[in-house]
């Protein structure tokens, strides 16, 4: 058996105020949610891998930087001076504000979060 990444499913309390978040931060275009008339809203990663966003109102988030997702781009620098510019806090694994982290095997990273207080790591691993 093989396994690829479909899609990233998070609740989020006010799905505009998420959507807006995702698409200024990651510049990704939002599209047609096939599976229901729900008001779970999709916006594309890539061709065929997507984050749903699923408003649940009465949302309370509890997680830590150790449960995240990540994403990996070959433009790391630019997308941390895109996230600057937005006036988006981000820190290292560490917590050190405004500070990427190199691993051991030498990928750089970054971790911030969403309105909603989900970590998101954005690495240069590609």
């Amino acid at each position: 058996m093989t396994f690829v990444l479909d899609h990233i499913a998070l609740s989020v309390k006010d799905v505009d105020l998420s959507v807006a978040f995702y698409q200024s931060v990651f510049r990704i275009e939002e599209v047609k949610n096939t599976a229901s008339s729900s008001k779970t809203r999709w916006l594309a990663l890539t061709d065929h891998k997507q984050i749903h966003l699923i408003p649940r109102p009465e949302l309370e988030v509890k997680t830590n930087k150790a449960v995240h997702f990540a994403l990996a781009t070959p433009n790391f620098d630019a997308f941390v001076k895109h996230l600057k510019s937005l006036e988006v806090y981000y820190s290292d694994w560490r917590d050190t504000p405004k500070k990427d982290y190199v691993r051991d095997d030498g990928i750089q990273q970054i971790y911030f979060q969403d309105p909603d207080g989900y970590w998101i790591e954005v690495n240069n691993a590609v």
